[in-house]
């Protein structure tokens, strides 16, 4: 169930059900919330954090993608983190005592439930709540009035709303409690541009472990690591492979500190595919891509047309996952990445 500033939150309407709340209820019930709308004010005047990979002395990390989630351990991870978010959220859960951390990209309502279970496994048993942040997600669509059963209704289009509205039902519905900290979604987090275009005022962010700070954040290419393009490849496909239907993409081996890229297959005329999208224009890669083309961050086409070539280089998926093995990365002792033989 979820709790702000220790209380049950109770629906737009006024309901304290767990059970009963729609995620229409509760997300007009958030937004609407003083203490929700200034912490994410705070949250949006903290100055953003550039994580770089590959510096001496810099923080053991561990960066998650779309779809992906990762769950640390302090004693082993400094920072967890994600970005490149415009209409998908990021999602903080963390056990207060332990310092576990989970954090995920979630970018369709399907897999909601089924992730959330996922981020939960390793986080332990608590009677105590555990601290969760919502940031990401914006205004991406138009408000309308609707009519159901005689009544009037708002209703958000666009890919946010209904993403944010699944999230937070699963987690008000659930057995766990879970103590609400940021709600930097939506309205929250949303800023015009001179065209008049909507944008998320925050696309990243990064956790510290041993703390639970959260704050804004963007990643170098060379940290969003190890095995980037495949991992991006992996978003693509999952929705066609069957093994990852309402699921969240398995990355990251918390006991060990290392990553298991767990194989995802794609078939041969994919490089088809790929070769008829890379004569694209940039701007019809834009509209035809992205979910919020406005929206998207410089090196978006850019990082297409990686996707591409790597799937026209490699049109047999079982050449990246020979016996459809998991590809592992262990940490070095410089904090880099280096894949097992």
């Amino acid at each position: 169930m979820l709790l702000v500033d220790g209380d049950l939150v109770l629906s737009s309407s006024g309901g304290a059900s767990r059970t009963g709340s729609s995620g229409r209820e509760l997300v007009a019930a958030l937004l609407g919330n003083p203490g929700l709308r200034d912490a994410a004010d705070r949250l949006k005047a903290t100055p953003e954090r550039r994580i770089s990979a590959g510096q001496e002395g810099a923080p053991r990390h561990v960066y998650v993608f779309q779809r992906e989630y990762a769950t640390v351990d302090p004693a082993r991870v400094e920072l967890v983190g994600t970005d490149e978010a415009t209409t998908c959220i990021g999602v903080v859960i963390r056990n207060n005592k332990t310092g576990m951390t989970s954090v995920s990209h979630m970018d369709f309502p399907k897999i909601v439930e089924g992730g959330l279970k996922q981020m939960l496994e390793l986080l332990g048993d608590d009677s105590a709540p555990f601290d969760v942040h919502l940031i990401g997600g914006f205004a991406d669509g138009p408000t309308k009035v609707v009519r159901s059963s005689g009544k009037k209704h708002t209703k958000q289009e666009g890919y946010s709303y209904p993403l944010c509205c699944e999230i937070v039902e699963v987690l008000h519905k659930s057995q766990q409690q879970f103590h609400l900290r940021s709600f930097c979604v939506l309205e929250n987090n949303t800023k015009t541009d001179s065209f008049g275009n909507a944008l998320p005022v925050i696309g990243g962010f990064v956790v510290e472990t041993s703390s639970g700070i959260v704050t804004p954040a963007s990643f170098d290419m060379n940290s969003r690591c190890p095995d980037e393009v495949v991992r991006r490849i992996r978003v693509s496909v999952c929705s066609y492979d069957p093994t990852w239907q309402g699921r969240l993409l398995e990355t990251y081996d918390t006991q060990r500190d290392v990553f298991r890229i767990a194989p995802a297959c794609w078939m041969p005329d994919w490089a088809d595919i790929a070769c008829s999208l890379n004569q694209l224009s940039d701007s019809e890669v834009l509209l035809q891509c992205s979910t919020s083309p406005a929206a998207e961050p410089p090196h978006f086409v850019e990082n297409e047309r990686r996707i591409w070539k790597y799937l026209i280089d490699n049109p047999d998926w079982e050449e990246t996952f020979p016996k459809h093995k998991a590809r592992v990365f262990h940490r070095t002792s410089g904090g880099s990445w280096s894949r097992y033989s």
